[in-house]
């Protein structure tokens, strides 16, 4: 099975050697992607967009993706969160847990997303 890998250079993949994603056959796993600054809904939906940059970069479009995750501060507006992932995946609607964390690195993030996404041969 080929494997590949997309990094976006942010320097957090080089100390701690990992891929923003990973393609693996028809399979593609984007990284928890964060963008601090801003409110819930707008740093959910940057994520959002940067995954999906992230997933297409190997191949993978928004309706290739079967599942999202989307990981909250604690105590943050989850309604906003959904609201973003909604505007991003209606009509897709692809699996989907939504879950508070303790926090994240750096502390300014209220939001990680990571997908997954499978490939049909074209």
């Amino acid at each position: 099975m080929s494997r590949r890998t997309f990094r976006d250079g942010g320097g957090f993949e080089e100390a701690a050697a990992y891929s923003r994603a990973v393609r693996a056959g028809d399979h593609v796993a984007v990284s928890g992607t964060s963008a601090p600054g801003g409110d819930v809904y707008e740093q959910t939906r940057t994520a959002l967009t940067k995954a999906l940059a992230a997933a297409s970069e190997l191949g993978a479009g928004a309706d290739d993706v079967i599942r999202t995750r989307l990981l909250l501060a604690h105590g943050c507006d989850w309604e906003g969160a959904v609201r973003a992932h909604r505007e991003a995946f209606a009509g897709i609607d692809p699996a989907n847990t939504t879950y508070f964390v303790a926090g994240f690195i750096p502390d300014d993030v209220l939001v990680e997303v990571e997908l997954e996404a499978v490939v049909p041969p074209r």
